[in-house]
């Protein structure tokens, strides 16, 4: 690379025969010695290094120029950072030192560098001395006997040794004329043309951290020491500087300044022509005939920095007001453009489950084969691992196929699945109505609710898409940065971003990833190739994925945020034909939820319930027989024993249709247990799970929209009935008085919530109130047949409605005071006044009745245990 660069910056150099004219008029007889002709080929010309002392030493017959646009090969390898110079780029130690030499002197790499080029002849036009022998006469009598390249001001130094006939002048006179007429341009800016001067002065090579710039100033001091320095004016300073570049401004010391020494200030238009200002000048002595004083006048040439060296640094950091957004802003779009596709891909892979190793086709068969060797081998014959559901399904077959013809249909609305836990939603949704459907992605709000944190909460929504890389600590540590920025600035930054933003982030580009998948096997030559995306979607509902929520509303009387975020969401993938959406949930009341989203659609409902007396004994009876066939031929199955059978049908009444209980009761009697056994120990689990839950545990009592009164009054009432009407038990003076005063209707929607009621609905409004598990019908029977456990139930109760009461004669009594103090008491008052007497009466009747009913239960603690 480095070869072809250097052959690119050479090839086509106009040759020298022009110059035969120039060297006429220099006198220059082109038989002279050979001490004085030697070329620029001959390896005593060498690139030397810094002199130690910081000055360069001349000798008879030489002379120095400096060179500042002469392109070398250290100015194509390195990556251009100078200011208009070629021959080495400006501050090129910096540069040497970040390229990995930071405890080395970038002088002494240099000069190995160009020392290497000049021994290596394979590639002459990568040494700098062949380079400048193309940049000279050729028939000139001049050898150059060193060169010394200036590594922050991306030039060199020359020195010459030349015929004693001619002059310094004469040599810079011609060389420029040469130059101007056939100055090779570097390929990599055409624009620019190598310069030369003479150095009048003696150039101080320090090696300090001074860089160029276009500035510079021009100090006055004696020749000696005692002697006066004379003050150069400005005509002066113009006529010695004017030669090497246009000045823009010529800037004496202040009058009011007594700093010494003197000094000037000039500024070159650019920062080449100060460069070979300060290189040709620095130590030039100025004659008295020119203005120099008696004993003339040193010239002490240094840069000098802006004021405001870091003006753009200082900018941006007095303006954070403006520069914070604008990084947040670029911030984010990098963001977006680098990690969004990124995303998408994994969105994509996880709805299509492309890498899982259960889908893959070679392990699916690899499997098969394993488990049909294991039957050979073990003598077992698999009718399948759900025999049991098979009964279920059957009896289910009408709504699978409603779930299907939906799916198959362009209505943007959505499938809701309602029914109690334990009812077979997700089954009935997944391995049925959507068995053999590709592109299905499964929600579940349950992981996503009950995280703690909005950094838990972003990373259990991006876990449920496959959503990744997610940055969900960045969230906290965001905030921090906009709570300093506040404080410090006034005003917040725009890096954090709240939970709405992230959520609402990761359902874009679950969005994006549906969609992509939605269209991925259209064709070009299809039929209605012609159609948009949008209309292609709503004309092929089948080529949708299809997006299922589960466990919808689950928690929500904690935070509805989540809900919130999904259902507009999934309305929106509805609306615009990207996917069709499930919800599954317990809650009965979801269209509350559901129509914020879409508040003009008729939602398609599939009410799942407990499975008839029938087929829940199928379910258990084939369930039994499939394992009981597993264990061996001569076993004898379930189904042909009378006895278990009439037991069975026992237990059923009581269990009723509910899948976990059937399916608990069925691990039972896998045990060994018998059917009764298995039925008493899941009403006693029950029953002990409804005291913990609901009456007993007082440690979230603050937490709950009900007390124990509330659940114990329906667990007593529940116990003797199977139904109460819904209107008469808010009537009851219990559920006038509810846990937040807000009325009976909030208590029993949160005690449906905790699932230990079931309200059922007639014509759309509330009906009646069941158990909310069949089991629990017996284990009210049961939890009240306690009678310690009843009485001091009870006892809490009638204190309750004891003071409900003595509330109301208190509230009577102080109206009563407030009558009796009007002046003139008449008829206008006694009405309310026998009305306020009767409710005293009424009210203290009740609490009467209640105290004897409470001594008699407290007997009843006293006596029994």
């Amino acid at each position: 690379m480095l070869g072809r660069k250097l052959l690119a910056a050479t090839h086509g150099l106009p040759k020298f025969s022009i110059l035969n004219k120039q060297l006429r008029s220099l006198r220059i007889d082109a038989r002279t010695p050979p001490w004085a002709t030697a070329r620029l080929g001959d390896r005593r010309c060498k690139s030397a290094e810094t002199p130690k002392s910081g000055h360069i030493e001349e000798g008879p017959n030489e002379s120095l120029l400096f060179v500042d646009s002469m392109p070398t090969p250290t100015s194509m390898c390195i990556f251009e950072t100078h200011h208009e110079t070629d021959v080495l780029p400006l501050k090129l130690g910096s540069l040497l030192g970040l390229a990995g030499y930071p405890f080395t002197d970038p002088e002494k790499i240099l000069q190995k560098l160009l020392a290497q080029l000049h021994e290596d002849q394979r590639i002459p036009a990568a040494d700098p001395l062949n380079i400048a022998k193309r940049a000279l006469p050729e028939n000139i009598s001049i050898q150059v006997k060193t060169i010394m390249p200036r590594l922050k001001e991306g030039g060199a130094y020359a020195k010459l040794l030349h015929d004693p006939s001619i002059s310094p002048s004469d040599i810079e006179a011609a060389l420029q004329d040469y130059l101007e007429k056939n100055s090779p341009k570097p390929y990599f800016n055409p624009f620019k043309r190598i310069s030369s001067h003479l150095v009048r002065g003696r150039p101080w090579l320090e090696d300090l951290q001074r860089y160029p710039s276009k500035r510079l100033k021009v100090e006055f001091l004696p020749t000696s020491l005692g002697a006066d320095a004379a003050e150069i004016p400005e005509e002066t300073l113009y006529t010695l500087f004017r030669t090497y570049g246009k000045l823009g401004d010529i800037t004496p010391q202040p009058k009011a300044s007594n700093d010494l020494p003197k000094y000037a200030t000039l500024n070159y238009r650019t920062v080449r022509d100060a460069i070979m200002a300060k290189n040709c000048m620095h130590g030039f002595i100025l004659p008295e005939a020119e203005g120099g004083g008696a004993k003339g006048t040193v010239l002490k040439i240094a840069y000098e920095q802006r004021a405001k060296a870091h003006v753009w640094r200082e900018w941006i950091f007095s303006h954070p007001r403006i520069v914070v957004p604008i990084l947040a802003a670029l911030l984010a779009s990098a963001a977006v453009a680098v990690f969004d596709p990124i995303r998408t891909f994994f969105i994509k892979i996880h709805v299509t489950q492309a890498f899982h190793l259960t889908e893959n086709g070679l392990y699916k068969w690899l499997r098969s084969q394993l488990m049909r060797a294991n039957e050979i081998l073990t003598f077992k014959h698999r009718k399948g691992d759900d025999a049991g559901l098979s009964v279920v399904w059957d009896d289910r077959k009408d709504d699978i196929e409603r779930i299907r013809t939906w799916l198959m249909e362009t209505a943007d609305t959505f499938i809701v699945i309602q029914g109690p836990r334990g009812s077979g939603k997700r089954e009935l949704v997944l391995d049925e109505a959507l068995r053999g459907r590709r592109n299905t992605l499964l929600i579940d709000c349950k992981p996503i609710q009950e995280a703690r944190g909005d950094s838990s909460t972003i990373f259990a929504a991006a876990r449920e898409v496959g959503y990744r890389p997610v940055f969900s600590w960045m969230n906290t540590f965001s905030s921090m940065i906009d709570l300093a920025a506040q404080g410090t600035i006034g005003t917040k930054t725009g890096f954090s971003e709240t939970l709405d933003t992230q959520l609402a982030k990761i359902w874009q580009s679950t969005s994006n990833a549906l969609k992509e998948l939605a269209l991925e096997g259209r064709k070009k030559d299809d039929k209605d190739s012609e159609l948009g995306d949008d209309e292609y979607l709503e004309a092929h509902p089948e080529k949708r994925p299809v997006v299922v929520i589960d466990h919808f509303l689950h928690k929500s009387q904690e935070s509805s945020i989540v809900y919130d975020k999904i259902s507009e969401w999934a309305a929106a993938l509805t609306t615009a034909n990207v996917a069709h959406v499930i919800f599954l949930t317990n809650d009965v009341s979801f269209s509350k939820s559901l129509s914020k989203a879409l508040p003009d659609r008729v939602f398609r409902q599939i009410s799942l319930g407990d499975c008839s007396p029938e087929v829940a004994k199928k379910y258990v009876i084939n369930g039994l027989n499939a394992e009981a066939e597993e264990g061996g031929a001569k076993k004898s199955l379930p189904s042909q024993s009378q006895e278990d059978l009439d037991e069975l049908d026992g237990c059923i009444d009581i269990l009723g249709g509910r899948l976990t209980d059937l399916e608990f009761l069925m691990r039972r009697i896998r045990t060994g247990e018998t059917p009764s056994k298995a039925v008493h120990q899941i009403i006693d689990q029950s029953a002990s799970e409804i005291l913990k839950m609901y009456i007993l545990d007082v440690d979230q009592a603050s937490s709950r929209h009900w007390t124990p009164e509330h659940a114990w009054l329906l667990i007593k009432r529940l116990a003797c009935t199977p139904s109460l009407r819904y209107n008469e038990l808010l009537l009851s003076d219990t559920f006038k008085a509810s846990a937040d005063g807000s009325g009976g209707e909030p208590t029993l929607r949160a005690l449906e919530q905790a699932e230990l009621i079931a309200i059922v609905s007639a014509n759309g409004r509330p009906h009646s109130i069941k158990p909310g598990k069949p089991v629990y019908a017996a284990a009210f029977r049961q939890l009240t047949a306690d009678h310690v456990l009843a009485a001091r139930l009870d006892l809490a109760v009638l204190a309750q409605l004891i003071k409900i009461e003595t509330g109301a004669i208190e509230k009577a009594e102080a109206e009563l005071a407030l009558l009796g103090g009007l002046p003139g008491q008449g008829r206008e008052v006694s009405a309310r006044v026998k009305w306020l007497l009767g409710k005293m009466q009424a009210s203290q009747g009740k609490v009467e009745g209640y105290e004897r009913e409470g001594a008699a239960l407290k007997k009843v603690l006293q006596k029994e245990f």
